[in-house]
């Protein structure tokens, strides 16, 4: 049975998909930027810093799962630049122990709202 998992600490959708489904033990989320769900701003000046808003919008829709980064089987990460890719690769890589899920980085055109980065990722229970 398909369940919708919405929270209020990660942004709101800003299109017609929920923030993540969780369907047979198995959680798809939406891509996260970097929208502060507090504000709901863009927050994409400093690289670094929208880098973990996303990782952090992404830890609050796992936990609306009862779920953290150890459960995390699979990321996608598209790039506004491929240059970008060592600060972000530091950065998410700060989010997990061990065992990193599998992955694919990704340059793309062009982003939602012209973020630099967005991530997405599928985790188990």
């Amino acid at each position: 049975m398909k369940q919708i998992i919405n929270t209020k600490n990660a942004p709101s959708a800003i299109g017609p998909y929920s923030q993540a489904v969780l369907i047979n033990g198995t959680l798809y989320t939406s891509g996260q930027i970097g929208l502060n769900p507090k504000t709901n701003t863009l927050e994409i000046e400093d690289l670094n810093h929208e880098t973990n808003l996303v990782m952090k919008n992404l830890k609050a829709v796992l936990n609306a799962a009862d779920l953290d980064f150890n459960s995390v089987i699979k990321t996608t990460i598209s790039l506004k630049n491929m240059d970008d890719f060592s600060k972000v690769n530091d950065i998410y890589a700060s989010y997990f122990e061990k065992d990193f899920p599998a992955r694919e980085t990704v340059q793309v055109a062009k982003l939602p709202l012209d973020v630099n980065v967005e991530i997405s990722m599928i985790a188990i229970k």
